[in-house]
């Protein structure tokens, strides 16, 4: 095994050959079916990206209203995954329940469908995920929290439902239209470990149900889809701690002890701006009013980043600006990476697809540090 490279968390290593979407950081783009993301997300919905992502072109207006109609009507959940909900012990986290959740969705499904890892099928079993997704993320809050449970209304379309069983009310036009810039920009990445663990499920023939519950798990971890939640709280507690005049200082200390500050970096982009985060902050001037904290978490906001810049050269990933966005939004913070994960599952539909189409098993192998020669 000597002469094969070892490479920790397999970074720089080519894992798969995709048409999906790729980071190219040379060019500061997220390049997805070969459009700009941030284009796609000022331009286009967060339907028409996913239908870009399945179906590997961008829809008419025809295709568009089609596809979004169809998501609205496969967007209710059987009465039992309702059920199922109540029944959970309400110290389960969200991310928890919606993991569940997805895995009994799977068997609503005929087997044979199921178990079908054609592309047809695929589509087909990946949009009813995509559909029930918003309808599962909402009411697993919901049910953990003792709150009855909302049901889509079919009103508006995918985005609106989502944020009106988010809030409990119907969302601002201005709401509306963040909300689905974050889910575009948040939609598709090209091989994050939550994606790379379907990948790597979907291999095995496994069905796609299975590699969106693999998915969930690896995107609750804090280094991953978790950060959203872990920055904002962050934010939060250097406003309670004296605001933007305690920031920098916060950030010195939390730096001086060997701690994460969470929201800045990638294993990608390293030393570059995410360009998803260059967009999202555009939003936070306009929405800064909507709380009474709002712009003072603003400026806190601002603060770190610029020390984060100036100590250790980092920039924000999409998930610092994005916590914030959320909260100022009103949403709780524990929806942050549940909402990750519904806007992620467009793009894990198309990566299990183009794995099953042209699939090899995942069999990596390791580098030996153990004992030998031992006898029993």
């Amino acid at each position: 095994m000597s002469e094969i490279p070892y490479s920790p968390g397999l970074e720089g290593v080519v894992a798969t050959v995709t048409r999906i979407s790729y980071l190219d950081v040379e060019h500061e783009r997220i390049l997805v079916r070969g459009y700009d993301l941030i284009e796609l997300a000022r331009h286009r919905s967060y339907p028409e990206v996913a239908y870009l992502l399945l179906y590997e072109a961008l829809p008419t207006p025809e295709e568009a209203t089609a596809f979004e109609r169809q998501l609205v009507g496969h967007a209710e959940l059987p009465d039992g995954a309702y059920r199922l909900l109540e029944l959970l012990p309400k110290t389960t986290s969200v991310m928890d329940a919606v993991r569940t959740g997805l895995s009994f969705l799977a068997g609503y499904e005929d087997p044979h469908v199921l178990a079908d890892p054609s592309r047809s099928a695929n589509l087909a079993k990946g949009m009813r995920v995509l559909a029930k997704a918003p309808t599962l993320v909402a009411n697993a809050y919901r049910a953990l929290h003792g709150q009855s449970f909302v049901r889509p209304d079919g009103e508006g379309g995918f985005v609106d439902g989502f944020l009106r069983m988010i809030l409990g009310t119907a969302p601002d036009p201005t709401a509306r239209r963040v909300f689905d810039v974050i889910l575009t920009c948040y939609i598709e990445h090209e091989l994050p470990n939550s994606t790379f663990a379907a990948r790597v499920i979907a291999s095995t023939l496994s069905d796609l149900y299975g590699a969106v519950v693999g998915a969930a798990a690896s995107l609750k971890g804090p280094l991953h889809g978790g950060a959203n939640e872990a920055a904002t709280q962050m934010l939060l507690e250097i406003l309670q701690q004296g605001g933007a005049a305690r920031a920098e200082a916060y950030v010195q200390e939390k730096l001086r002890q060997g701690e994460r500050i969470m929201g800045f970096g990638h294993r990608v982009y390293m030393r570059r701006y995410d360009p998803r985060a260059l967009l999202m902050r555009e939003f936070l001037p306009a929405l800064a009013s909507r709380r009474p904290e709002g712009e003072e978490l603003v400026r806190i906001h601002g603060v770190v980043e610029r020390v984060m810049q100036r100590e250790k050269g980092l920039y924000p990933n999409a998930d610092y600006p994005a916590g914030l966005i959320y909260y100022l939004l009103g949403i709780p913070i524990e929806l942050y990476t549940p909402i990750f994960l519904v806007a992620r599952t467009a793009g894990l539909v198309a990566h299990v697809t183009e794995q099953h189409a042209n699939n090899r098993l995942f069999r990596p192998r390791v580098l030996y540090e153990g004992p030998r020669g031992l006898r029993p």
